[in-house]
């Protein structure tokens, strides 16, 4: 599903994903997508921000009230920072900047469609230092006190528990999390890793996000007095 209201890019998207053989519902305006998404299952929806009536921020929180799992991809002229962090704990599981190239549009698409589709891992829970995070019910705690996540503080948490002991670049990062590169000029990464290091590491004495300087990020056990941090 589109929800949309350059008529312009509205028919570019539409042929451009027919030829590849999908098909595709569309709403001028946020008040009508979100109506037309609680009243029928899309495998994804394209979301602009600018929108008449309902913004697009308001309708991916709503969406995410009725369904949790449907992919939401934004698509917006809104590029900044603070704009991708925003759409981002919105609920989007992914944001694109316009002007975008075609094929790069289409490639996101598919990325979200087969994480979405990917089957259950059958080992759910995993720990390390009183952290418990269950892949399952996407879920975290530390020493049994549940942690509030963003989806994407979630996500990238699943990432750097499957990677520990690892380096992890920036772009590492980017690719996992959020599929496909976004403009390296932004410091989204670092902004996340740091919601992410207040809500798991503060108040213990056992540090797990550590710095790499120089080369990104690392995930492992490491008492506070030898954290350099």
């Amino acid at each position: 599903m589109l929800i949309e209201d350059e008529p312009g890019l509205v028919s570019v998207i539409i042929r451009g994903l027919k030829e590849s053989g999908v098909e595709i519902s569309v709403a001028g305006d946020g008040s009508t997508g979100l109506e037309m998404a609680m009243k029928h299952s899309f495998d994804l929806v394209i979301l602009d921000v600018l929108l008449p009536g309902i913004n697009g921020i308001q309708v991916c929180r709503e969406l995410r009230k009725k369904d949790p799992n449907i992919p939401v991809l934004m698509l917006t002229a809104l590029g900044s920072t603070e704009n991708i962090i925003t759409g981002l704990d919105s609920g989007a599981d992914d944001y694109m900047v316009k002007p975008f190239k075609f094929a790069e549009l289409e490639a996101r698409i598919r990325s979200l469609i087969r994480r979405s589709s990917a089957p259950s891992i059958v080992s759910t829970k995993q720990e390390i230092a009183g952290l418990e995070v269950d892949i399952s019910s996407k879920t975290a705690k530390r020493y049994n006190k549940p942690i509030n996540l963003t989806a994407t503080e979630y996500r990238l948490l699943e990432y750097f528990v499957q990677n520990q002991n690892k380096v992890l670049s920036r772009i590492n990062i980017l690719e996992n999390v959020w599929n496909i590169d976004f403009n390296m000029g932004t410091n989204v990464v670092d902004v996340y890793v740091n919601y992410l290091r207040k809500k798991v590491d503060n108040g213990h004495s056992v540090k797990l996000i550590h710095t790499v300087f120089g080369m990104g990020y690392i995930f492992k056990q490491e008492p506070e007095h030898e954290n350099t941090d």
